[in-house]
Formats: structure tokens, C-alpha cells, sequence
């Protein structure tokens, strides 16, 4: 090996700025003077000449270790590897940052000056409030300052909400009133109405709720009646209520043209508001004598009666009667069976369809079917039974009592038909026959009239088996 790498450095000179940093390091060590004497006998014709192949070799090892570090400096700056003077490499070298993404994420000094902590402690950079843990104490003002002026040292900034005006009353409360139709709940329009400066539109509120409610439906004028009386104290005063029933009956002609019956209504209205203690009991005795409008007179003539008839025992809290979901289930079972009654009695379904609507409670139409069939059953006569089948087609033809209702309530019979039958020992047969004919007429499907129970015929005691009792297979 040290054979051939003679021949190679004799056919190939060495030049002198691969080897020259090599040798130096090492001459460096013996003295100047043993430099300038290898120098001289080294060197010919400006060449060098290498006395023995370990310098070859080990000056090779030099040169690849010296090209190894250039190579991974750029890439492995942070680690400070460095050459030793024998050509070894040493770790643990700091070395400062030489990449670019390391420079830019570096949050050290970047003098060169310092023990190499992050800049301000931690608390500089961007977004940064300051160290963690830190508090701030509230600034000192400086009356020295020249900017300071004394008028602004006890001055207290608060939100200013403009008042509502005509044009934007309108399109900010209907949506509030309409929402609370939906879920009745009286507290939030308070909190809504609060969060808004109403200023001189207060009064407004509550003739915008009731010209609402004159073209909704009875439940709904209800939950008015209730909002107005939850409202006045909080948010309005009798003051307010006084000024907009003013209003109302001013502009009842004008209310007639869509709601006929506006001045029935708005003396209901007028009636609940003085037994609720929002209107002044004397407020109907002020228009006496002094009005002229037929409707106006209407209204009042109307709140009078009811207020009279309150006197008597009649409840005009309960006028407007209270939302299908919000009533409870033995009102309604209760009402459901005078309806019934009531269509027994005088034969017209349209008025018994009417009166079911009114209820507002398509999810319980169950509870409808079911005591009509029930009163099938208790009945005696076949006016009865015929009646109810008619009644219950027109309600599935008209679909104000879904198929999945019905259904429902038939099952419902079919359960309770073993405690039914305890007392009318003929329920089954009358059932069967009332189920048949409910499927002939289309009102059930026949699954549904194939699964109707029916009492068993099977004998236990046999006239010829001597009074032993028949075992069941």
C-alpha cells in the first residue's frame, strides 16, 4: 500500500494547499526554526517531498477529516464539532448558530454579549404580555405630564346604546314578541327588552303585542295577557299600559278591516288587564260619556259585562284558556270527554272538528281516540256506536287526527281492554264488532284489526268427562 501511494505522489505532485495546513499544525509544535529547516529539504522545485508513507497517510486522514466537518457545519452548527491537533473530532464545542432557521426561531442575544438568557427575561417578543406570573398595579398618573388634564382623573366611560326609533321599534320587538309565542317564556322578553333603551317607545310595546295577538290564535293571546302583566313593574309602567290601550281603541276601526272581532277581543284584553292590576280599575268609567266610536264602545261595553260576571263567580283570568302543551293532562281528558258528549248530543262533527283543533294538541289526539272508544264500549245503544265510527272517519278523511294517532289509540284499547271488561262484561264482543267495522269504513289498517284481542272460548269442564278439569297441551 505505502508502495503504490509513492508511485502516485511521484506521478502526481502534491500541491502545497492540500498538505500545508496539515503540516503546519504539526511544525507549529517543534519551533520556528525546525519549520524554515524542513522547509529547505522538503522542498524542491516547489514541491513537496514526504519522507515516509505513514506522513502520507496521516495527511490524508487530516485533509478527509478537515472536508467532513465543512460539509456537516452548515447542517449541525448548534453541536460545535471541531478538529483536534491529531485529526480527531471533538463534540461539545459551542458554536454559534449558523443556520437561517435557527438564527430567526433563536430568541438569544444576537451580540454576542450576555450569559445567552432569552431577551427581557422572557417577556419580549411579539405577543407577549410579559413574564408569567407577573401583576400589574394600576399606573400612577403623573401630574407633571403635560397631557394631564384634571377634569378626566374621576371620569367613568360607560356603553351608550341609542334609543329606538319609529322605524327600527317595529323590526326589533315583532321578532322578540313572535319568538316568545313559541316558547312562553316571559323572563327572556324581559331581559331582551331591558338590554334595549327604549326611551320614549315603551309605551309601544305592549299595543304592538296585543295587535299581534288579535290575529293569533287563543293560546297565544293567553301568553299576551301574561306577558303584559309579567311586564309592567320590570320593564313598563301603568302609566305605559294606560297610553297604549289609548291606542288601540283609537285605531280599532282600522283593526276591524282584518280582525272582525277586534272589539270582542280587545275588551277581553281590557277586562284581564284590570283584573291582573295593570289598568286602573276606573279606566273603563273614564270613557264614559265621551265616546263616540261604535267599535270603541263595543270594547268597553264588553270589558264592563266581563268584569261584572267576574263578580259573580266567573274567571276572567281563564277567558282565553291556557296553550295545548302548557295545560294539564286531566283538563284535557276532561274536555276531550264534554266534547264527545257535546257530539252526541247535537250530531254535528264540523263543530266537533273545530273543538278539537282548538285543544292544540295534535299529540295527544291519542287520548281522544281512545275515549271514543271507550264510550262505545259503556254505551248502550247503537246511536252511539254509529256516531263514533262516523266521527272518527270524517277526523281520518280531514287528517286532523294522523294515521299514527289512531293507531295509538286503538292499541291503547286493546290494552286496557282485560280491566274494561270487569266492568261491561260485553266489551269484547262490542269491540270486535266496532273494530271490523272501522276497518270496512277505512279508518284501520289490517294489521291493526288482526291484532284486536278477543276473550277465549275454550272450556275447561266437560259435561262428559265427569267433572275433571282439561289439562292445556
Amino acid at each position: 500500500m505505502a508502495a503504490d501511494c509513492e508511485a502516485w505522489l511521484n506521478s502526481n505532485p502534491v500541491e502545497v494547499d492540500n498538505v500545508s495546513d496539515s503540516f503546519a499544525s504539526e511544525d507549529e509544535s517543534n519551533g520556528g526554526t525546525l519549520i524554515a529547516n524542513k522547509n529547505i529539504n522538503n522542498e524542491i522545485n516547489g514541491n513537496w517531498l514526504l519522507s515516509s508513507s505513514s506522513s502520507i497517510q496521516e495527511a490524508r486522514l487530516k485533509a478527509k477529516a478537515k472536508r467532513r466537518l465543512r460539509k456537516n457545519s452548515s447542517r449541525d452548527s448548534g453541536r460545535g464539532d471541531s478538529l483536534s491537533d491529531n485529526g480527531d473530532l471533538v463534540r461539545g464545542t459551542t458554536v454559534a448558530p449558523t443556520s437561517p432557521k435557527s438564527k430567526l426561531l433563536d430568541r438569544r442575544s444576537r451580540l454576542g454579549k450576555g450569559r445567552g438568557l432569552p431577551k427581557k427575561g422572557g417577556a419580549g417578543g411579539k405577543g407577549v404580555w410579559g413574564r408569567s406570573g407577573e401583576v400589574y398595579e394600576p399606573e400612577q398618573v403623573d401630574v407633571k405630564d403635560p397631557n394631564y388634564d384634571e377634569a378626566q382623573e374621576n371620569c367613568v366611560y360607560e356603553t351608550v346604546v341609542p334609543p329606538l326609533d319609529e322605524r327600527d321599534f317595529e323590526k326589533t320587538v315583532t321578532p322578540i314578541v313572535q319568538e316568545y309565542f313559541e316558547h312562553g317564556d316571559t323572563n327572556e322578553v324581559a331581559e331582551l327588552l331591558a338590554d334595549l333603551n327604549l326611551g320614549p317607545m315603551r309605551s309601544e310595546v305592549p299595543s304592538l303585542a296585543v295587535s299581534l295577538a288579535l290575529e293569533a290564535k287563543a293560546s297565544q293571546r293567553e301568553l299576551t295577557s301574561r306577558l303584559l302583566a309579567d311586564l309592567c313593574g320590570p320593564v313598563l309602567f301603568r302609566s305605559d299600559m294606560e297610553k297604549s290601550f289609548d291606542k288601540l281603541l283609537q285605531e280599532l276601526p282600522d283593526l276591524v278591516l282584518d280582525t272582525p272581532g277586534a272589539p270582542q277581543i280587545m275588551g277581553q284584553f281590557i277586562a284581564r288587564a284590570v283584573r291582573d292590576q295593570i289598568l286602573s280599575k276606573s279606566y273603563i268609567e273614564g270613557y264614559k260619556g265621551r265616546v263616540g266610536c261604535e267599535y270603541t264602545r263595543a270594547a268597553l261595553d264588553r270589558a264592563a259585562v266581563l268584569l261584572k260576571m267576574s263578580k259573580g263567580g266567573v274567571r276572567v283570568d281563564n277567558q282565553w284558556g291556557a296553550g295545548g302543551g302548557q295545560r294539564p293532562v286531566t283538563q284535557l281528558v276532561k274536555e276531550m270527554n264534554l266534547l264527545l258528549k257535546e257530539y252526541v248530543l247535537s250530531g254535528d262533527s264540523e263543530e266537533a272538528e273545530r273543538c278539537l283543533k282548538d285543544l292544540e294538541v295534535p299529540h295527544f289526539h291519542h287520548e281522544f281516540v281512545y275515549e271514543a272508544i271507550v264510550m262505545v264500549l259503556e254505551s248502550k245503544g247503537e246511536k252511539t256506536f254509529k256516531m263514533v265510527l262516523q266521527l272518527l272517519k270524517s277526523l281520518s278523511v280531514s287528517s286532523i287526527i294522523t294515521v299514527e294517532q289512531m293507531k295509538r289509540g286503538y292499541e291503547r284499547v286493546y290494552m286496557d281492554i282485560a280491566e274494561i271488561n270487569i266492568d261491561v262484561p260485553r266489551a269484547y264482543f262490542i269491540l270486535e264488532q266496532f273494530v271490523e267495522k272501522s276497518f270496512n269504513v277505512g279508518i284501520i289498517d289490517v294489521k291493526l284489526r288482526d291484532v284486536c284481542p278477543c276473550r277465549g272460548r275454550k272450556r275447561f269442564v266437560s259435561e262428559g268427562d265427569g267433572g275433571v278439569i282439561k289439562t292445556e297441551s
